[in-house]
């Protein structure tokens, strides 16, 4: 990415995560996690299970890596369509999170890169390499917990409130901002409001249509009249344009309940304004180790 030297704000994310004090041995460890997720709207279903590995070094830093796997069910309206469910790996990936709590207020950097090893055929991957490096602030007052989370990235990456319909290549920036509310010890209620903007030219790979040609936006096979602004995933396997296919925002709300500390389940609603997409989406998740 322009103005970045990926390799030198990695080994500094990770000289600060050793160079913070280290705890107490029980703090260190492997740990496995697994988490299966999925979104519901016009344009099909789209599934992802991903299991991850992680080390913690201490209580502020840890690595992981992992390898999603999506199943996606195309949207019978689809016009290059194929029956049933496709299914296939995704990017693998591995990450660096640095987190650190103080009373003013909490913050995590997150920085992730992936490999080229999904299908892009079946929009499963762009075919290129991936990073994305996002920062998170929160504060927690009594049952109310704000956050707010701005990163850069040359893809939109999935989420926990939209796994996507495509997968896209191109520079972009992202934001949310949102709260949670603590209702009992097990269950919370979150809404957030999320951005996309995009630079330069974007790739558009779709999950929902077999991949057949190339258009760009304007052509009668891309532009996406009559299903939603800028959804040209649902009307083209592969789109080349300017930054305006890849940019969007919209809101979230959202139920989780987590009935013991290492499993926790969530079922929301999203709103894209810009596809104008209603999505339903669910996340249930399970770790193990330290």
């Amino acid at each position: 990415m322009r103005g970045i030297n990926l390799g030198r704000l990695c080994a500094i994310l990770a000289a600060v995560g050793f160079a913070l004090p280290l705890q107490a041995e029980d703090d260190r460890g492997w740990n496995f996690a697994a988490r299966f997720s999925g979104s519901s709207n016009s344009s099909g279903v789209v599934l992802k299970a991903d299991p991850s590995l992680d080390y913690r070094f201490n209580r502020y830093f840890q690595t992981y890596a992992g390898l999603p796997v999506y199943f996606v069910n195309e949207s019978s309206t689809s016009t290059i369509s194929s029956a049933g469910f496709v299914n296939g790996i995704g990017n693998a990936y591995v990450g660096f999170r640095l987190r650190v709590d103080n009373p003013a207020v909490d913050f995590a950097s997150n920085l992730v890169f992936t490999a080229p090893t999904g299908n892009k055929d079946k929009g499963f991957s762009t075919g290129r390499a991936t990073v994305d490096w996002t920062n998170s602030f929160s504060r927690k007052f009594s049952a109310v917990t704000p956050f707010g989370s701005v990163g850069v990235a040359n893809t939109i990456s999935d989420t926990s409130f939209f796994v996507r319909p495509f997968s896209s290549l191109g520079l972009v920036g992202h934001f949310e901002g949102g709260a949670t509310v603590s209702l009992s010890r097990f269950v919370d209620l979150g809404g957030s409001a999320y951005g996309v903007r995009a630079s330069g030219q974007q790739k558009i790979f779709s999950k929902v249509l077999k991949h057949q040609a190339t258009s760009t936006p304007g052509s009668s096979n891309s532009s996406g009249q009559g299903k939603g602004k800028n959804r040209v995933f649902e009307t083209s396997p592969e789109t080349v344009g300017p930054a305006e296919i890849a940019n969007d925002h919209g809101f979230s709300s959202w139920i989780g309940i987590n009935p013991r500390s290492n499993v926790d389940f969530q079922i929301g609603y999203s709103r894209s304004a810009t596809y104008e997409l209603d999505t339903l989406f669910f996340g249930v998740g399970f770790r193990f180790g330290k």
